[in-house]
């Protein structure tokens, strides 16, 4: 596969300062598995936390970190594009580019409050308002704890405007063994949103593959 064309559509993945990077950089490996073609932004507080959280490099210049994305996801040629913090030829700057889902994943509270305002400083915001403007499906992955009355209202705000709020609080009942098992329960939510099929985790009332009384 090198072409566009031999691409499912393509998803917008933004990650921005919170925490939870690992969230997002799953959401995209997912995507590659699911033959998406991957539009992704890093803000320059999610490289940082990136940093801080994971001991994962990803070099700022979009080719580059196209590049980086490419050797740690297996995507095919083409497959992931990345995109400069003030890029406002990219697709997602405009509501007549091509049609993209877009998911903040995490989503910072600065970012929440921006995207609510329609702020638009940097190419994550505008891409955002372009999602919301042209009624197309955005999530928003919320990462805080807790949140303020400032953050509640603009997450109402978003909802009512047609956003996904899906804050990055993963369950239990699937008796997650480790850590990628919270994360993937996530990701998982996230793909449910966009309508992409997945095996991360068994859907409610699916059987586990554990008998009853075994440990996870």
């Amino acid at each position: 596969m090198t072409k566009t064309d031999d691409f499912a559509f393509p998803v917008t993945v933004a990650l921005t300062g919170a925490s939870g990077a690992q969230y997002g950089l799953r959401l995209i490996e997912a995507l590659v598995a699911a033959n998406h073609e991957v539009w992704v932004m890093i803000s320059k507080a999610a490289h940082l936390v990136i940093a801080t959280e994971t001991d994962i490099k990803l070099p700022a210049q979009p080719e580059r970190l196209a590049e980086a994305l490419v050797a740690r996801s297996g995507a095919a040629a083409g497959q992931i594009r990345c995109f400069a913090r003030e890029d406002w030829m990219a697709p997602v700057a405009s509501g007549s580019g091509a049609p993209s889902a877009m998911v903040v994943c995490p989503c910072s509270t600065g970012s929440l409050s921006a995207i609510a305002c329609g702020a638009s400083n940097n190419l994550i915001e505008r891409a955002a308002d372009v999602a919301l403007k042209e009624r197309r499906t955005l999530v928003l992955v919320p990462r805080e704890t807790p949140f303020s009355a400032i953050h509640l209202e603009h997450m109402l705000s978003l909802t009512r405007m047609g956003a996904v709020i899906l804050p990055a609080a993963p369950g239990f009942y699937h008796q997650p063994g480790s850590i990628d098992d919270l994360i993937d329960f996530i990701v998982a939510r996230i793909l449910n949103q966009l309508g992409i099929e997945h095996r991360l985790m068994p859907r409610w009332g699916e059987p586990t593959g554990r008998d009853d009384g075994e440990a996870p």
